[in-house]
């Protein structure tokens, strides 16, 4: 299969499970108890005209297929609707709030690929009690869930210490930065324990393949060896971690944004989900989905370049 046929065909699938996700995401907020109503009434009774005023502002009485076809068009078109809970254009909102998730989520995917990837590499060469250290950081690091991770660095580097600021996300690019550091770290604790230990068993797998035996026969310097034969043939096994990385990213935002108090997408979506904020959480939830498929198609398209030995179409499988 050529390359353009395979990247035409995984873009064909991704848009067509993108439209039976959107199906969902759509009508999972629909068999949640309660309603946008009993929202914004907020436990006031209210009279059977002010319900249905409610009601066809958006367009709550309409059957549910006319509803998700008619928002599915808004969408196609970047319209998401109209915020419940703040009263105003759900764009607006995610263009307000989306470049501070974006920074958090790139600040903390640098720690995630320079430490984890550098932690396994040396784990890998060096073993014995400097692989045994590394061993039992990374499973303290894996096992330590976000949030916790962000209680813990908060009262110790912002509250004790006073290191760095303890919520909010700051103004200005330089500002940003000092204040995204704690919950970047915080988010990138348990992907770099995970990408730690995966680039080290991929390592060790290569280590102990015949080419590198090989290679040590010929005199090949050790350096190059690692570098040439034993990295670059794990590249393709790291690679396909990208989307756990990338979904675990997305969804841990949710908890280290509240524990920091940071205004982003992950906040947003935690308190339009408590407010039954139906066009926000379903744009939030949509825009997740389709991040993480992008993430899988780009690792389906790049494995077979970084790794010639695996076929298009397959994870792992080799030629």
């Amino acid at each position: 299969m050529s390359f353009l046929r395979f990247a035409v065909r995984r873009v064909a699938e991704m848009a067509a499970t993108l439209l039976a996700a959107s199906f969902v995401v759509f009508g999972a907020m629909y068999l949640a108890p309660g309603s946008p109503a009993s929202f914004l009434l907020a436990g006031r009774s209210a009279s059977p005209e002010a319900l249905a005023s409610i009601n066809a502002q958006y367009h709550l009485d309409d059957p549910f297929l006319v509803r998700y076809l008619a928002w599915l068009g808004d969408v196609l078109h970047g319209d998401f609707g109209r915020s419940i809970t703040y009263r105003t254009d759900v764009s607006r909102l995610l263009a307000d709030r989306l470049p501070v998730t974006l920074l958090l989520i790139t600040m903390a995917l640098v720690v995630v690929v320079a430490v984890g990837l550098l932690l396994g590499r040396i784990a890998a060469v060096r073993g014995g009690a400097t692989d045994s250290t590394i061993l039992v950081t990374t499973t303290f690091a894996v096992g330590t869930p976000s949030f916790v991770a962000a209680v813990l660095l908060q009262g110790l580097f912002a509250v004790q210490l006073g290191w760095f600021p303890s919520s909010g996300a700051g103004e200005g690019f330089g500002d940003m930065l000092w204040h995204l550091t704690l919950p970047a770290i915080a988010l990138a604790l348990y992907l770099v324990g995970m990408l730690a230990r995966v680039t080290r068993s991929a390592m060790l797998e290569a280590l102990d393949s015949e080419h590198v035996t090989v290679a040590r026969s010929r005199g090949v310097p050790e350096r190059q060896v690692i570098r040439r034969h034993v990295f670059r043939n794990s590249l393709g096994t790291v690679l396909t971690t990208g989307g756990l990385i990338v979904s675990t990213l997305l969804v841990c935002t949710i908890l280290v944004e509240t524990a920091f108090s940071i205004g982003g997408i992950g906040q947003l979506l935690e308190l339009s989900t408590t407010t039954k904020d139906f066009p926000t959480v379903q744009a939030i939830s949509l825009i997740i989905v389709a991040l993480f498929m992008i993430v899988n198609l780009l690792v389906d398209l790049l494995l077979p370049l970084v790794d010639p030995r695996v076929t298009l179409g397959t994870r792992g499988a080799t030629t």
